[in-house]
């Protein structure tokens, strides 16, 4: 069983690199997911972990994990209040002539036999803000920072097709899948930083190096990036 990295640590959370391809949850038809990891990731706690979040089973990055109930209450709740920073890098399968820019559009859950269920831009859905900033671009593919303000299902991916016009690379729902450029073999999406505020102490802050293959993919891309961390983005459209 794959060792998972520990990005963040104290007595109350504890902040993981989730591996891409590592469901958060159990799936249906069975099969690995965190939950295999759970018990190795007590590091010396009476209780298991529990995840406060979830991101997409193809998403890589930090996921925060509370040790206590009281903490995974907070925790949840710094959620609700959006008092959590998130960052987030994404390949773009096309080339975007914008730097940076703000999406606001609604989204809205759909289902069909054929395709399954998905979400998709819809006046009568619910709000959904995401901030970007073009960090490099070559060859088709543009490497976008991605900053959340709120956390609905598939923000980011949904907000990369209906709002710059392009999905992310590798995307099986609203792209043409893997396949690309040698060979994406997922959704290319990493959660790269995570900051939780908490009061009377010091909050959770960690960030998630870029996964291997982002920089297979794209080497000059990968090289160019320069970490969002600490600077300022657009405001709110």
């Amino acid at each position: 069983m794959k060792t998972i990295e520990i990005l963040f640590e104290d007595g109350e959370a504890l902040v993981i690199d989730k591996p891409a391809g590592l469901p958060v949850e159990r799936p249906r038809a069975g099969g690995p997911s965190l939950e295999d990891h759970l018990d190795t990731l007590r590091l010396g706690f009476q209780r298991d972990p529990v995840p406060v979040h979830r991101i997409d089973t193809d998403t890589s990055g930090c996921l925060l994990l509370a040790r206590n109930p009281k903490a995974l209450k907070r925790f949840s709740s710094a959620f609700e209040a959006r008092a959590v920073t998130k960052h987030y890098i994404g390949l773009v399968a096309g080339e975007l002539a914008d730097d940076e820019g703000t999406i606001a559009l609604s989204l809205s859950k759909i289902s069909s036999a054929e395709k399954g269920w998905r979400m998709i831009a819809a006046k009568k859905g619910k709000p959904s803000v995401t901030h970007w900033k073009k960090l490099g671009m070559k060859d088709g593919v543009t490497a976008v920072a991605f900053a959340p303000e709120t956390g609905r299902t598939h923000q980011i991916r949904i907000h990369a097709l209906a709002g710059l016009g392009f999905p992310l690379l590798g995307d099986p729902v609203y792209g043409d899948g893997p396949g690309r450029l040698g060979g994406a073999g997922r959704t290319m999406l990493h959660a790269s930083e995570l900051v939780v505020q908490r009061e009377g102490k010091e909050p959770i802050s960690a960030i998630a190096p870029l996964p291997t293959d982002f920089a297979r993919l794209c080497p000059d891309i990968a090289e160019s990036i320069e970490w969002p961390a600490g600077k300022e983005w657009p405001a709110e459209a």
